[in-house]
């Protein structure tokens, strides 16, 4: 049965002080962090790379999920394996061989995540379930925070599920105390989250929140 993992995104957060917000979220419970890279072409805004990345991994030894939002995502593996990224989450949509890049990814020691946007069927990655180590069921449009949650997009995280039950799953894009449960029901295991975790009242409270919400359904769905 896959725990629950939270991770906060740290598009939220407060990107003068980003190690120091990163610790936070890890004081606060998180188990990974979510890191939104994104370059300006793949989708419209940019944020941050690899160089940001491994200064922060002078800091932390906390689990790195880069999230990249990136065209030709190949290009910036060894890049971002350098840095310290834990695990490295491209896009379908960008590439043209998901499996050999799956391959590229693990050769450079770091785990490999395939990201689908909500408009992508999720049988484009369905037969990749046996060589990614997590896949990413986009619940708002990639490219800016804040945006509202696409409950339209669960059919996809149970489809996912039900065929591989033990991989991680996860989902991105206004996630927050009123669809947790949709979402966890649904079969998503890593929660990214960011205004609804950084904009709590109680940080703590909300991330064991979220983890008791995902491990209560993955119980229910391990006993179907």
């Amino acid at each position: 049965m896959p725990i629950a993992k939270i991770s906060p995104s740290l598009l939220s957060g407060d990107f003068g002080i980003l190690a120091a917000e990163c610790k936070r979220m890890v004081s606060h419970g998180a188990d990974w962090l979510h890191m939104d890279v994104m370059d300006g072409h793949f989708v419209p805004n940019i944020t941050i790379g690899a160089p940001v990345i491994s200064c922060l991994r002078n800091h932390l030894d906390a689990f790195l999920d880069c999230h990249m939002m990136v065209s030709n995502p190949e290009k910036w593996v060894d890049d971002f394996a350098k840095a310290g990224a834990s695990l490295y989450c491209f896009h379908i949509e960008a590439t043209q061989d998901a499996s050999a890049l799956i391959d590229k990814i693990h050769a450079a020691g770091m785990k490999a995540g395939v990201a689908v946007k909500p408009k992508t069927p999720v049988s484009s990655v369905m037969d990749l379930g046996h060589k990614m180590d997590m896949c990413l069921i986009m619940t708002v449009e990639p490219g800016f925070g804040g945006q509202r949650f696409m409950a339209e997009c669960m059919p996809k995280v149970q489809e996912l599920r039900a065929r591989y039950p033990d991989l991680d799953i996860e989902v991105d894009g206004g996630i927050a105390r009123e669809n947790i449960d949709a979402a966890a029901e649904a079969g998503a295991n890593v929660i990214v989250a960011g205004t609804s975790i950084f904009k709590a009242d109680d940080i703590s409270g909300t991330i064991e929140t979220f983890r008791q919400v995902v491990n209560t359904a993955q119980a229910a769905l391990a006993k179907k």
